[in-house]
């Protein structure tokens, strides 16, 4: 397992005291969007509207999104966000995760919560209980294993399993997935918690097989190698999205995305694609999830 920590590459005491600062800037606006969003969430609303206020507002607070909302429901767990002019709404019973990361030039926080439009409470509460309980066992010294064992015995008290390939994990500049990797359930070694290491715990519980795998549906993507191309279309995309430097972006974000130029650069490595992750039993999936600050004696919950 890799024991490589979030806080390597910032060595400077100015550099430290920037990156909480910003970190915990964006949970705040994190935590007012989350709020407001949550009424919004109906049956008969379409997800675009949501989606489009959860990223304006983020803007109108003073950050930027981290990537493009997601809005999984029901059975997907990650990575589904609406494409342009989508007319899909919610619906009566619909288990529905919004996950939205903010970040002030670079430093990003990430958050995410479970909305029953069904009657789906103990599924919900699962995924809550897990982060709640996971969040109480952070300290420095501990091993992140611990911190899985925690989500994997909260979620299984409730007779559902953790998704095992999902996790929670840290952040770098611009990078919204770095070490540590928080699994979701026990492992035999982790990484050692150190005071100042900042990450994402990302319990999801699901009634079905306990593990995702990828759709055909694809609506982001990040840039991953700057590298030449001929096409004047392809350079013009990749121009328009310099500015989230390796951030993901919703195609609904350019100004045009055609498919074959797309699919041209996820191939040639300049891009990469996200398909929506479904579970593979079809399960119903919840998902909870808070960004920390590990203090001397406890963690601190930025969103």
């Amino acid at each position: 397992m890799d024991n490589v920590d979030n806080m390597n590459d910032v060595n400077d005491v100015g550099e430290l005291e920037e990156r909480f600062e910003k970190t915990i800037k964006a949970g705040e606006v994190l935590r007012q969007v989350r709020e407001e969003v949550r009424p919004r969430i109906k049956p008969g609303v379409k997800l675009l509207e949501v989606a489009e206020f959860v990223e304006n507002r983020i803007r109108e607070l003073g950050a930027e999104p981290a990537f493009p909302v997601n809005i999984s429901i029901n059975a997907d767990a990650a990575h589904f966000t609406p494409k342009k002019n989508d007319e899909r709404a919610f619906k009566e019973g619909d288990l529905v995760k919004i996950d939205i990361g903010a970040h002030i030039d670079g430093f990003i926080a990430d958050t995410a919560f479970t909305i029953d439009l069904g009657d789906h409470e103990e599924l919900v509460k699962a995924a809550e209980d897990a982060l709640k309980r996971a969040i109480e066992v952070v300290e420095p010294g501990i091993e992140t294993s611990v911190i899985g064992a925690a989500i994997e015995e909260a979620i299984k008290e409730f007779d559902f399993r953790p998704i095992v390939n999902l996790t929670g994990h840290g952040f770098l500049p611009y990078v919204a997935h770095a070490p540590p990797t928080i699994y979701n359930f026990k492992t035999d070694r982790g990484v050692k918690v150190e005071e100042g290491m900042i990450f994402a715990i990302e319990p999801f519980a699901t009634n079905g097989a306990g593990k995702v795998a990828e759709r055909g549906e694809v609506e982001i993507y990040s840039v991953v190698a700057a590298k030449p191309t001929r096409m004047k279309m392809a350079r013009e995309l990749l121009k328009e999205v310099e500015k989230y430097k390796t951030l993901p972006f919703a195609k609904r974000w350019l100004t045009k995305a055609p498919e074959v130029i797309l699919s041209k650069l996820v191939r040639e490595g300049i891009l990469r694609s996200y398909p929506v992750l479904t579970e593979i039993n079809r399960g119903l999936v919840s998902q909870a999830e808070h960004t920390i600050i590990v203090e001397s004696n406890r963690a601190r919950i930025v969103t």
